[in-house]
C-alpha cells in the first residue's frame, strides 16, 4: 500500500490573530516562528510538519497576516469579469503588484492555491469590521475548503456570536473553538474531525491523526506521572547520617540542613524542567509563557509554611502541612525514648523524625550516638502536589498564554472538605513511597553522576506502581 501524501494546511488570518501560536500548540514546537504582540511578526511563509508514527501526516504553512484586503479586493475588481475567482487570483499573482504593494497578500494567496485546506484563525476579541469581510472573500476566491478557528474565545472581550454570524453569512458554517492561550480538552480532536467534514476524501487519514494525538497525550501524561513518581522515590530515599556531636552543634546542623534543602530543591527543579520539556515548553521561556514554576522556581520554598499555605496545599483532612513545619517531635518506640528533637528551621526531620528505617537500625544508631536526617512526609506531599499541579496546568497551556498559572484551579480542600483527586493521589503516593526510606541507595545523586547511575529493578517497580497511583489525579 502506498503511503498517503501529507495533508497540506495553510494557517491564514489577519495580523496578530494567533496563527503562529496555534501552530506551536498543534505541533508542540515551541521554537517555531516568532510570537509577539507586534503587528506583522510573520513576514514569510514557513512550514511545520506533524508526524504520525514517524511519517509526516500534516504539513502546516504559517502565512503572513493579510494587511490590506480592502485595497486588493478593489484591485481584483478590474480583472476579467468573465473569469472565475481562482482565475482572477492567478492573474493577479502574475502581475507586478504581487511583488510590490500587495506582496504580503500575494504570499498568502499563492499558498492558498497549493494546499488542501486552510485554517482561518480569528481573534474573536476584534470587532467585526468591513476589512474582515474582504479577507474572507479573498480566501473563498481561492476555492479551497476553509475552516474558521475561533481564537481567544475565553476572553471577556470576546465577540464570538457576531463572528459566527459573519462566517455563516459567507458559507463558513463549520467552525471550531480553539483558544491558543488555553486549549480546551479535546480541542485538537474537534479540529481534525471538523476538518474531515470538509475533506471527505481524507477523512480516514484525519481520524488517524486525531487517534494518534489522543494516544500521544495519554502517553505524555503517563510519562509525567512516572517522572513525578521518580522524584518522590528519590526524595524519600534521602538519608544523611551525622554524629550526635555534629547534630548538637548549631552551625554544623544548619550547614547539614542547608545542604539537604538544596539537594531536594535541585531534584524538584530537575523534575519541573523535565515536565516543561515533555509538554513542549522551554526552560526559562518566561517572556512568552511566564509559568509560575519557571519564573519563581529558585525562590519557591517547599519548606516554607507560607509557601505551602499560598499554594493551597493541604494534607489529610484539611491539616495544613505548614503548621507542623520546623519542629521535630519526640518519638517513643516500645517505651524507649529515642531522644528529644530540635527545630531545624524547615520540614526536615532529624534523628527522631518520621521515616526511619527498621527499629534495629534506629536503636543501633542511638547507641552509637548517630543521627539520621531524612525528608518528612509533609515535604514529600508538597513536592508531589506541586508537580501534579504544574502538569495539570501544562495540559491546558497554549503558547499564546501570557498570564501566570493560577493557583486557584488546583487548590486543595479547606478543612472538612473532601480531598480533590490530585490531593488524594498525592497522599496515596506518599504513603506508597515509604519502602524507599529503607533504601538510601535508591537516591539518584547529583547531576554529574546521572548518566552513570542505574536504578535497581525494585526501585523501578516502586516507581511504576506510584506512577499508576498518580494517574487518577487527572481524571475529570
Amino acid at each position: 500500500m502506498t503511503q498517503e501524501a501529507a495533508i497540506r494546511i495553510a494557517v491564514v488570518g489577519h495580523t496578530n490573530a494567533g496563527k503562529t501560536s496555534l501552530l506551536r500548540t498543534l505541533t508542540r514546537r515551541v521554537n517555531f516562528g516568532e510570537v509577539s504582540q507586534r503587528p506583522g511578526t510573520t513576514r514569510h511563509v514557513e512550514s511545520a510538519d506533524l508526524d504520525v508514527d514517524g511519517t509526516t501526516a500534516v504539513r502546516f504553512f504559517d502565512t503572513p497576516g493579510l494587511e490590506d484586503a480592502v485595497a486588493l479586493r478593489e484591485h481584483l475588481a478590474g480583472f476579467d469579469a468573465g473569469a472565475t475567482p481562482p482565475e482572477r487570483i492567478r492573474q493577479f499573482l502574475q502581475g507586478p503588484e504581487a511583488h510590490g504593494v500587495f506582496e504580503q497578500e500575494a504570499k498568502v494567496l499563492r499558498t492558498m492555491l497549493d494546499i488542501d485546506a486552510a485554517f482561518l484563525v480569528i481573534d474573536v476579541r476584534e470587532p467585526v469590521l468591513p476589512k474582515f469581510r474582504d479577507e474572507i472573500e479573498l480566501l473563498n476566491a481561492c476555492a479551497r475548503p476553509v475552516l474558521p478557528v475561533l481564537n481567544f474565545v475565553r476572553d471577556a472581550a470576546s465577540r464570538e456570536p457576531a463572528w459566527k454570524e459573519l462566517l455563516s453569512a459567507y458559507g463558513l458554517h463549520v467552525q471550531v473553538r480553539f483558544d491558543a492561550a488555553a486549549p480546551f480538552v479535546g480541542a485538537e480532536r474537534d479540529l481534525y474531525n471538523d476538518l474531515a467534514t470538509l475533506l471527505r476524501e481524507r477523512r480516514d487519514q484525519l481520524r488517524g491523526v486525531a487517534d494518534f494525538l489522543d494516544a500521544e497525550a495519554a502517553e505524555r501524561r503517563r510519562s509525567a506521572c512516572t517522572r513525578i513518581a521518580g522524584l518522590l522515590v528519590d526524595a524519600a530515599a534521602i538519608r544523611r547520617t551525622v554524629s550526635a556531636a555534629e547534630f548538637a552543634d548549631t552551625a554544623r546542623r544548619e550547614t547539614l540542613v542547608a545542604a539537604l534543602r538544596k539537594t531536594v530543591f535541585d531534584k524538584a527543579q530537575r523534575c519541573t524542567d523535565d515536565l516543561l520539556a515533555l509538554y513542549g515548553f522551554r526552560q526559562g521561556d518566561a517572556d512568552e509563557a511566564p509559568l509560575q514554576a519557571i519564573e519563581g522556581r529558585w525562590t519557591l520554598d517547599f519548606f516554607s509554611p507560607e509557601a505551602m499555605k499560598d499554594a493551597g496545599l493541604r494534607l489529610g483532612k484539611g491539616a495544613v502541612i505548614g503548621a507542623a513545619v520546623g519542629v521535630v517531635a519526640d518519638l517513643a518506640v516500645a517505651g524507649i525514648s529515642l531522644g528529644a528533637g530540635a527545630a531545624l528551621g524547615g520540614a526536615i526531620g532529624g534523628a527522631v523524625s518520621q521515616g526511619w528505617g527498621p527499629l534495629g537500625r534506629k536503636l543501633a544508631n542511638k547507641l552509637r550516638d548517630v543521627h539520621e536526617v531524612t525528608v518528612e512526609d509533609g515535604v514529600l506531599f508538597t513536592l508531589v502536589a506541586w508537580q501534579l499541579k504544574l502538569t495539570q496546568a501544562l495540559e491546558q497551556r497554549g503558547h499564546a498564554a501570557t498570564q501566570r498559572i493560577s493557583a486557584q484551579a488546583s487548590e486543595m480542600p479547606e478543612d472538612g472538605d473532601a480531598p480533590t483527586r490530585a490531593a488524594a493521589a498525592a497522599a496515596t503516593a506518599v504513603r506508597g513511597a515509604q519502602p524507599a526510606r529503607n533504601h538510601p541507595e535508591w537516591e539518584q545523586s547529583g547531576i554529574a553522576t546521572r548518566s552513570f547511575w542505574r536504578p535497581s529493578p525494585q526501585r523501578e517497580t516502586l516507581v511504576a506502581d506510584l506512577s499508576r497511583t498518580l494517574l487518577p489525579a487527572f481524571e475529570p
